[in-house]
């Protein structure tokens, strides 16, 4: 009787198994080329920072805190958090590291997983995978458009098509004290629940983001914070959209857009695709001036964004595409005895060494065995080699594309596969 696994990932823990891995890895690791060519470096930040980090630096409030945080006490019973996003642990780190006292602006690139306690959905899960930049040190707009257009390029150039960039600006101190108080006193004029009045008072911008239909039909005619902007919190959002124009990203201006996160102003986005449905966002982010100054550091202004890998890996499907351009293995190898073994193996390194991903039928399988196993791991060619060939100092060569086979000197593979395979990609 065969022993069959009780254990399973945690719930809304996914695993990456090939194939989908590896349309998982062409996708993050396209979103972070896109930052590479924007000049953003490299930040790898802890799975998990002190609570009081994310209780200041992203808000009490949010839901983010309140409800979906994988909060613990070490031994010493001292809280620490999973991080549930990533902006708040690179402040922290920029400060930590004086990365602030030197030129600007500091510009940072992460990617990994992140941990948020909620109802685990279709590319929405407990152990979520970002992709995220920061720009910090300089309150300029073109580099709030540098930052938009760095996400718009990275989804660009992995194939996806049918999304948008919605984007508003969410104001700044000379306008957000005034325009608060007005939406308060509209929020609070209205026969709202406990808990919601209880956010109103809070933070009354957090209510036009409830997506209860009762709650978006009352506050349907409340004012909106982009029709009270002050002179220079308006002339900023003015010049970011001139700058995207002039960078070539369409947006659309959503004044009704709320981000889930309290640390945002000015500058505020999201991208959504609506072949996900109800649960449409890819990725969003903002400007966040005053975060710096609240988790300890000097008021400095930033901006950035997180994009949803697994998000973006269901749009791409959503489209019919792939980002995966090459196959994960080009070259399998398939000995037939065992000198030829010995001597494939050694082939198969030289390979390796020149750039070429190969593979090799190992277990002593036979030749229809093997060449299914040659047929399943996408390689485009394969190298038949048996001890008579060893002797003769010849390999055989099928191209599994079309079925042509041909001989080839063993001292000659490398060259001439590299040569093949550089030829097929012109």
């Amino acid at each position: 009787m065969t022993k069959t696994s009780s254990f399973r990932a945690p719930k809304g823990v996914p695993d990456y198994v090939p194939p989908v891995s590896a349309e998982f890895v062409a996708v993050r690791d396209g979103l972070v080329h896109a930052a590479r060519l924007a000049g953003y470096g490299h930040i790898e930040l802890p799975i998990f920072e002190e609570t009081a980090l994310f209780k200041r630096g992203v808000g009490e409030s949010t839901d983010v805190v309140s409800k979906e945080m994988w909060t613990f006490a070490d031994r010493n019973g001292d809280s620490f958090t999973l991080r549930p996003e990533g902006t708040a642990g690179v402040m922290r780190s920029v400060i930590q590291n004086g990365l602030d006292r030197g030129a600007l602006p500091v510009k940072l690139c992460y990617a990994g997983p992140f941990f948020r306690y909620e109802n685990p959905q279709a590319g929405r899960y407990r152990q979520l995978q970002q992709v995220g930049i920061e720009a910090i040190g300089i309150d300029d707009p073109a580099l709030d458009a540098e930052v938009i257009a760095v996400a718009d390029a990275g989804f660009r150039t992995l194939g996806l098509t049918d999304f948008r960039l919605e984007i508003t600006s969410l104001g700044d101190d000379t306008c957000r004290p005034q325009y608060r108080e007005l939406l308060q006193e509209f929020l609070l004029a209205l026969p709202l629940d406990e808990e919601t009045r209880r956010r109103a008072q809070i933070n009354p911008l957090r209510v036009l983001d409830d997506k209860r239909p009762e709650v978006k039909e009352m506050t349907a005619n409340a004012p909106l914070m982009i029709d009270h902007l002050s002179e220079s919190a308006k002339s900023h959002f003015e010049q970011v959209l001139g700058y995207l124009d002039g960078l070539g990203v369409r947006y659309v201006v959503n004044p009704r857009m709320v981000r889930g996160l309290d640390y945002y102003t000015k500058t505020t986005f999201e991208f959504v695709h609506d072949g996900l449905g109800a649960q449409s966002g890819i990725g969003g982010g903002g400007r966040y001036d005053g975060l710096m100054a609240e988790l300890g550091g000097q008021p400095l202004s930033g901006i950035g964004f997180g994009i949803g890998v697994d998000r973006t890996v269901l749009a791409l499907a959503a489209e019919g595409k792939t980002a995966v351009t090459a196959p994960r293995i080009q070259v399998f190898g398939i000995p037939l005895g065992d000198i030829a073994k010995s001597r494939l193996v050694a082939l198969a390194g030289e390979l390796r060494a020149a750039g070429i991903p190969t593979d090799i039928a190992y277990g002593g399988r036979g030749m229809k065995g093997a060449m299914k196993a040659a047929d399943k791991s996408g390689a485009r060619l394969a190298l038949v080699l048996g001890d008579r060939e060893v002797a003769d100092g010849e390999i055989g060569l099928k191209d599994l594309g079309n079925g042509e086979q041909r001989q080839l000197p063993l001292d000659e593979v490398v060259a001439q596969v590299t040569a093949f395979l550089a030829g097929q990609q012109d």
